[in-house]
């Protein structure tokens, strides 16, 4: 019994290790995640959060203005901000905070909600992505920060948005894509090692506006979505031809990012907007599934889970939407401010905006569940005056990473 019994423990502790070992190796390099839809495959992680928050493992104090997020691959956090009179791109060790290099990128996006870049950093292999609040987009070596390439979306016809360029590129197999907007094309690939121009999509020309596109397959065609403040549109991967197109009436900023399910794409936005959900078919035809002004999102993002999207509606508050439908589910606007979104192991990580609460909530149907929360501490004296806590919660191998401008915070969950 005694073998028996010490043969079951080794076994426990050697698979105990291995998860261990598959989780440290998980990454998130790019904005949303592996699958760019805000899941982090983490599992195990803690079902409820002791009073005054899980453990902060570090905080990084040096990142500087910028509502960047962090990508995270092979032990690494990269993200974006200012250092002296320049934007940076920024490497830390994630699981110490120690700063590993920081590099230029181009001048500093100055504006009156707060200076810096916006997006998020994408990591492939040995190269990282990023583009400042300017247009300056860098690829730069993970080792040590140096610049392999430089573009700005200016030279492919790009005018910086009025609150600056906030896409995060994506990497799509050879390609790098982006949104300059403008006369010469929306959306632009480029050689990924090269920084070469494949190919300008020419036959849309709205201007730029704030999200970031999505590659998706839908009906067999490997493509691009995106949208700007009118459109909402695929784009072929091969060419840059537009496939479908669909109006969508957006206002002063569009901003969260596209989801897409099957052969389905579902949008929303603020500033009184609303939300569409359209499906594609065969012939690359768009039919309206429904309209409506329920889920209002303005910049916190809206999550997919399973049928539902969760998220924050301006003057709703937050808010689980059934997918097929566009029928609400639930409400909750008392428990928590406006604010930021992720989903990790079966649960919701929403962020207060304003008083930087951090609450973890179940992502179910049955209604607003709290299992804990804590208050970012301490928080940045230097975010501007119409600044908020505006970057997106994150979780990859057991730890939450947040951050409010200058400040990086780290914190233990699994």
């Amino acid at each position: 019994m005694q073998n028996r019994a010490l043969a079951a423990a080794t076994f426990s502790f050697v698979v105990a290790q291995s998860l261990c070992g598959t989780l440290a190796d998980a990454d998130w390099p790019q904005w949303r995640g592996p699958s760019r839809n805000g899941h982090s495959p983490d599992t195990g992680l803690m079902a409820s959060w002791p009073d005054g928050g899980p453990k902060q493992l570090w905080i990084y104090k040096n990142a500087g203005k910028g509502y960047a997020g962090p990508a995270i691959s092979q032990g690494a956090l990269y993200t974006m901000g200012t250092q002296g009179e320049k934007s940076t791109l920024i490497s830390l060790d994630a699981n110490t905070g120690k700063e590993r290099w920081t590099t230029e990128i181009g001048d500093i996006l100055g504006n009156g909600w707060g200076d810096g870049p916006r997006g998020t950093p994408s990591v492939d292999g040995d190269r990282v992505y990023a583009m400042n609040g300017g247009g300056h987009l860098v690829c730069a070596s993970t080792q040590d920060g140096s610049i392999l390439w430089h573009k700005s979306m200016s030279e492919f016809g790009g005018k910086t948005p009025n609150w600056g360029y906030t896409e995060s590129v994506v990497v799509d197999g050879d390609k790098i894509l982006a949104t300059p907007g403008g006369e010469k094309g929306t959306v632009i690939a480029l050689n990924k090692e090269t920084g070469s121009l494949i190919w300008q999509s020419s036959d849309i020309t709205d201007n730029a506006h704030y999200s970031t596109m999505v590659p998706a397959n839908i009906q067999g065609q490997w493509q691009y979505v995106q949208r700007t403040e009118k459109s909402i549109f695929g784009i072929h991967a091969e060419n840059g031809s537009v496939l479908w197109k669909t109006d969508f009436p957006g206002r002063t900023a569009v901003i969260p990012t596209p989801i897409v399910f099957g052969n389905r794409v579902y949008v929303t936005a603020g500033y009184g907007t609303g939300c569409k959900a359209v499906e594609i078919n065969e012939k690359m035809e768009v039919k309206e599934l429904y309209s409506n002004r329920l889920m209002k999102n303005h910049h916190g993002g809206a999550i997919q889970v399973g049928g539902h999207v969760f998220g924050y509606s301006d003057g709703v508050g937050w808010l689980c939407q059934d997918l097929e439908s566009g029928e609400e589910v639930w409400s909750e606007k008392r428990a928590l401010g406006k604010g930021a979104i992720g989903m990790a192991d079966g649960k919701l990580i929403c962020v207060d905006e304003g008083s930087g609460k951090v609450m973890l909530i179940d992502a179910s149907t049955e209604g607003f569940k709290e299992h804990g929360s804590f208050t970012l501490d301490p928080q940045s004296e230097i975010r501007a005056s119409r600044g908020k806590i505006w970057t997106h919660p994150v979780v990859i191998n057991g730890k939450l990473y947040l951050r409010d401008q200058d400040l990086v915070y780290c914190y233990q969950v699994q």
